[in-house]
């Protein structure tokens, strides 16, 4: 039985044809991981299933499971409970093949920054995979799961999507409980999919979408069944094209393939229309001053006293905090607190964080005024390929940018996919479409008629 390309649909035909049982293709897919673990993908694998395979990002809680969110410092710690969205998925017939790897606390765009290796992109294993849920795009893409959990705070479900070929989903902001998923922007991060085509990603916000008790940032706004008009057409949708994310810094070749994307969506009926958002230039920036306060923020809770790894060897508490913190962040996360620390200082506080603040505010503003004479946005996913291991660990800066035509996205709290759209030097590029808040539906519908196209 060949599990590598199977879908959501073909798993569950397999299973209602008696073909198969969920317990013989997850051995299947146990198996499969065994003979790929030069890619680094999983951080733990759970050997018995009954259920449709899913892969989970290890920064979501599933109970009585490590969940080490790619650090050293959470590197033995237990899960008491389930995240909500892992509840979900268990009361619809979904089980867990394993936790993958990932950036370390999710801060990254390569997944180089795991404290447990990097992963390998499985297109080309001299490439990243994308991050932070490099983990979960490179086993759906090696077929190792039939889809995988991931966590988006600046474009870390789509833009590893793009950099694997498979397609990413991020949910509107509050449309998916962010309830026992480990926090690293509370006001950017949203737990989304990675399928191997549109359908699956439908299938699978059916399963996750919804008002949660547990989390307050959920909004109770009906859920349609994201399944049932994707094959509606995009016939009089008006489709807008951001003039920013077609200027310096883009490949050239990437920029290409997205506008050849662009002209079959026309062909198929879009109304295509530029539109400016002339805020974008600043969002990266803002971000990166938003991102590491609320980091630093979140990661305070790690001292080495109530979980976690601690250092206990030094004479005073104050020593039990800075070795355990010392020793147990990675680079990166001693960067960004650093980072965020500094911005929410007394005398900085108003100069950095509230200003960005308010920027902010001019991104969303944008996207409203677009919105008002479009029904979607679409443009690249990433500025380039996958790009070669080390290439730009040396500065952060230019890692950063990976992440130039996502985070906006996650400033704005709007829905977002990434689907492939063809390749550069036989790497995958990746079409990225935006919709309005709680409009998912549209992005949907047209990712759906543009992967039919291609088929």
């Amino acid at each position: 039985m060949d599990v590598k390309k199977l879908t959501i649909e073909g798993i569950k035909g397999l299973v209602e044809r008696g073909e198969a049982t969920y317990e013989d293709i997850h051995k299947e897919y146990v198996s499969l991981i065994g003979k790929n673990k030069e890619l680094n993908a999983f951080l733990s694998i759970f050997e018995k299933g009954d259920g449709i395979p899913c892969a989970v990002k290890d920064n979501i809680l599933i109970k009585d499971e490590i969940c080490t969110a790619g650090s050293k410092i959470l590197g033995n710690y237990k899960s008491a409970y389930d995240a909500t969205v892992i509840k979900k998925l268990r009361e619809k017939g979904v089980s867990f093949i394993g936790k993958t790897n990932l950036d370390e606390f999710a801060m990254g765009s390569s997944t180089e920054n795991s404290a447990f290796g990097p992963v390998k992109n499985p297109l080309d294993t001299s490439k990243v995979p994308g991050g932070s849920s490099g983990g979960s795009a490179a086993a759906v893409a090696a077929g190792l799961c039939v889809f995988a959990l991931g966590s988006d705070t600046a474009g870390s479900v789509r833009q590893p999507a793009s950099f694997c070929g498979v397609v990413g989903f991020k949910p509107t902001y509050g449309r998916v409980s962010r309830y026992g998923l480990i926090s690293l922007g509370s006001s950017l991060d949203q737990i989304g999919s990675i399928t191997k085509n549109v359908y699956d990603a439908a299938y699978v916000m059916n399963i996750i979408a919804g008002k949660d008790k547990m989390d307050s940032t959920t909004v109770d706004v009906e859920v349609p069944d994201y399944t049932r008009n994707l094959d509606a057409g995009v016939k009089g949708v008006k489709v807008g094209i951001p003039k920013e994310y077609f200027g310096e810094g883009l490949d050239e070749n990437v920029k290409k393939v997205v506008k050849d994307a662009i002209k079959d969506l026309e062909k198929s009926g879009a109304e295509v229309v530029e539109v400016s958002l002339p805020h974008s230039k600043y969002a990266l920036a803002t971000y990166y001053i938003i991102l590491p306060s609320e980091a630093s923020a979140n990661l305070s809770r790690f001292d080495g006293i109530r979980y976690g790894y601690s250092n206990q060897k030094g004479k005073s508490l104050s020593d039990v905090y800075l070795d355990s913190r010392e020793e147990g962040f990675g680079d990166e996360p001693k960067r960004r607190i650093m980072l965020g620390a500094y911005s929410l200082s007394s005398g900085y506080f108003d100069e950095y964080y509230m200003k960005a603040q308010q920027v902010r505010a001019l991104v969303k503003q944008d996207f409203d005024k677009a919105f008002e004479k479009v029904d979607i946005l679409v443009g690249p996913t990433a500025p380039t390929t996958a790009f070669g291991f080390g290439e730009k660990t040396g500065d952060p800066v230019e890692m950063y940018l990976a992440d130039i035509y996502t985070a906006a996205i996650n400033l704005a709290g709007l829905p977002a996919i990434s689907i492939p759209c063809g390749k550069v030097d036989n790497l995958p590029v990746g079409l990225q479409i935006i919709g309005r808040q709680f409009d998912e539906p549209t992005i949907l519908k047209t990712a759906y008629t543009y992967e039919q196209m291609k088929l």
